[in-house]
């Protein structure tokens, strides 16, 4: 029996260790955090930090693992792309690659360096070096290189700003190592969504509306998705050629990508993020559901060596939409209020808490409460929808 290493516990690992099972695979779990809910689904679990390179390689040869993968686990990419190279395990590529993808300054300097669309980005190593550098032009951006789920993001419009937007980064920042880069505001929406190559080659790709809540207390925290995206076809089509050509720039081999796309007011389109996990969010049980294409599949298959099968572009199959359900406020959920207008379009609803649990303020992605999954017959329908959610769709809470 071939054996899988899971990095992280959070809900977003479920779906891999049930299709490992499907598989006749066994699977081991790894965090810090023994309450976490994956480990009740897994076949062992051992604590230990996910981002502790050598005790996760420690427990890796003693138990003989075969793959190892960190799905939806920001924290643990670098390691398990780590524990691949020294044990000889597969993996999407080597360990060099994916330290540049999976920090924001090494990543933005490869893309200048080989002649990709990129903001100008500057990154630092202490607070008075980022507070005291007088080359930015406002607005900015500012960000860990190394966090996710929008965890120490700040946008700053000017310099009395930035030092409380600095700390702030700082103190999520895993390497001590902050970016600040110019603010490249949108035309349209922004994508965030799953994508996937195999032996290099981009077999999969999609293309989403990425929406945000703007009253959260943390407004850059995607509370929406939306499939098929805005975005032109020519837009789609740049993006399609510059992920092929990084990844193969990187000597990617076969893998889930989340990928961060946007097309600026300047008419560029940037590849923002690429990261070689599936996206939080349960993205890509959203494109199963959309396309029928199992990018989950792929990714235990590839983690562990099997041939991976199935995965091909595919249209959508109609007009597909997820809300992340989160509170605006910290308090005691009451009740998840859908309106009757909507209630043929749900497809599925995911609630993850109780009448009575304490739910907090949406400022950064683990404060959500669950996910609806919509799907409908026209695009129109779907924007009025999700453009007046709120009118819709409630977590209700009491203090």
């Amino acid at each position: 029996m071939k054996k899988l290493m899971i990095l992280g516990g959070s809900r977003y690992a479920i779906p891999v260790i049930k299709k490992a099972h499907e598989l006749g695979i066994y699977v081991i779990t790894c965090d810090y955090l023994p309450d976490n809910i994956a480990h009740k689904y897994s076949d062992a679990y051992y604590n230990v930090s996910i981002i502790d390179k050598k005790a996760v390689l420690d427990v890796a040869l003693r138990l003989n693992i075969d793959g190892i993968t960190s799905f939806a686990c920001d924290p643990g990419v670098i390691t398990a792309a780590y524990v691949a190279e020294k044990m000889g395990l597969p993996s999407c590529g080597s360990y060099e690659s994916i330290c540049i993808l999976q920090n924001k300054a090494r990543f933005r300097r490869f893309l200048k360096e080989h002649g990709f669309n990129v903001p100008q980005a500057y990154s630092f190593k202490d607070i008075n070096s980022a507070v005291n550098y007088h080359d930015f032009d406002y607005p900015v951006i500012v960000k860990p290189v190394d966090s996710a789920g929008s965890k120490g993001v700040s946008r700053v419009d000017a310099k009395e700003q930035l030092e409380k937007a600095v700390k702030h980064a700082f103190d999520y920042s895993i390497t001590n190592e902050i970016i600040i880069e110019d603010f490249l505001e949108k035309d349209g929406f922004s994508s965030d969504t799953d994508c996937f190559s195999i032996d290099g080659v981009l077999k999969f790709v999609s293309f989403n509306s990425q929406r945000f809540d703007e009253s959260s207390e943390t407004p850059y925290v995607p509370a929406a998705y939306s499939w098929p995206s805005t975005m032109s076809y020519e837009a789609e089509e740049y993006l399609k050629a510059d992920i092929q050509r990084l990844i193969s720039l990187l000597k990617l081999k076969t893998s889930i990508y989340n990928i961060e796309t946007r097309v600026a007011k300047n008419g560029k389109p940037y590849i923002m993020e690429l990261s070689p996990r599936g996206g939080g969010n349960r993205l890509a049980e959203c494109l199963c559901y959309a396309t029928g294409i199992n990018l989950i599949d792929g990714v235990v298959r590839a983690a562990v060596g099997l041939p991976v099968e199935g995965i091909i572009q595919k249209p959508y199959q109609g007009f597909w939409a997820e809300v992340i359900l989160h509170s605006t406020k910290t308090g005691i959920f009451k009740d998840l209020w859908i309106s009757d207008e909507i209630s043929e379009f749900v497809f599925e609803k995911d609630l993850w808490i109780s009448q009575g649990d304490k739910v907090y303020s949406f400022d950064s992605a683990n404060k959500a409460v669950g996910t609806l999954v919509f799907r409908f017959n026209e695009a129109t329908v779907l924007e009025r929808v999700m453009r007046n959610i709120k009118c819709f769709v409630r977590v209700l809470v009491e203090k």
